[in-house]
């Protein structure tokens, strides 16, 4: 019996991997669940069965689990991830500690695989894992040469307190998770400044597009903004390519692909929102049409729960893919 620790199980995203751990069908397996301190001894029901949640500690990650899904922030991470790596543990991480590490593999199932050099596998930015998905089959049928977004981001993204700040703002009150209103607002910063005047946020975007599509010459840009959206972050995207496609072979080629929907038909007005995209499994990709102003240039828009395929569901698919193996 594969035996799977899930660290964070209290949190939006560490929930949510126990709701579609519930639903997926992977093989048998026992469960451990870790939180905090302030969480332990709370219980959880999944499939039926009552867990008390325990206390992560040094100790604990020594007790050999084959797989620990890990959603606990970068700290957390960092101190942790190692010692259950030392104990035979593959660790599958939603947080950024380790993204960016030459060593660690960044993955999308449908993207790329892993090598496991490391038994570490970082799992990406969610508003990353939307835009690579669409941008492969594009890369590997017409190349990439350049990639702009523009992201908008819902609050969800900020995990329970984004939502605390949205809905405290419909009641008038003061918000405690961001600087600025969100309510009615849109908020053009995720994440601290940089001194080149971008954002963490709009950064990982761009090393972490670069990595996943192991393309490190790709010229990226990108914007990063929050929106008063509960689910789903949608991204705008414009790319040049090495080749001029129709728009017709770029919607059939991405209707394709796995885990991508293709809703694009304007003249009745169909293209993905966030609200058919929230709680769904999916990418959705429309808006697809030639850019005017450059050559072999397009236009993009996906749209994508950043809970499920840009979290949770990522790491699920993740795991998956490694007991398949």
């Amino acid at each position: 019996m594969v035996k799977i620790a899930l660290v964070g199980a209290t949190g939006l995203v560490g929930q949510t991997m126990l709701h579609i751990l519930e639903k997926r069908n992977l093989p048998s397996f026992s469960l451990t669940l870790f939180s905090s301190a302030r969480s332990a001894g709370k219980e959880i029901t999944f499939k039926g069965e009552t867990y008390t949640i325990e206390e992560l500690t040094e100790e604990r990650a020594q007790d050999g689990f084959d797989y620990v899904l890990m959603s606990a922030g970068g700290g957390t991470s960092l101190h942790y991830a190692p010692l259950f790596e030392e104990a035979g543990s593959v660790v599958i991480d939603n947080s950024s500690a380790w993204r960016m590490d030459d060593s660690i593999d960044l993955i999308v199932p449908e993207v790329n695989k892993a090598s496991l050099r490391r038994k570490i596998i970082a799992n990406p930015n969610c508003s990353t894992i939307q835009s690579v998905v669409p941008l492969k089959p594009i890369q590997d049928a017409f190349g990439l040469k350049r990639v702009a977004y523009t992201t908008y981001q819902s609050v969800s993204g900020s995990g329970v307190k984004g939502l605390e700040d949205l809905e405290k703002g419909e009641k008038g009150e003061a918000p405690t998770n961001y600087n600025h209103p969100i309510y009615h607002n849109l908020i053009p910063q995720i994440d601290d400044f940089e001194e080149d005047g971008y954002t963490k946020e709009e950064q990982k975007m761009i090393n972490e597009t670069r990595k996943i599509l192991n393309q490190a010459d790709l010229d990226v840009t990108a914007t990063c903004v929050r929106v008063p959206v509960p689910h789903s972050h949608a991204v705008a995207m414009n790319i040049t390519l090495n080749s001029e496609p129709t728009v017709e072979e770029l919607k059939s080629l991405l209707s394709k692909f796995p885990s991508i929907k293709v809703m694009d038909d304007p003249s009745k007005e169909v293209y993905p929102t966030p609200l058919e995209a929230a709680q769904k499994e999916d990418v959705f990709v429309g808006r697809i049409r030639k850019d005017p102003s450059l050559p072999k240039t397009y236009h993009l828009w996906s749209v994508s729960d950043n809970i499920f395929k840009g979290a949770a569901l990522n790491a699920v698919q993740i795991l998956e893919s490694l007991i398949a193996n």
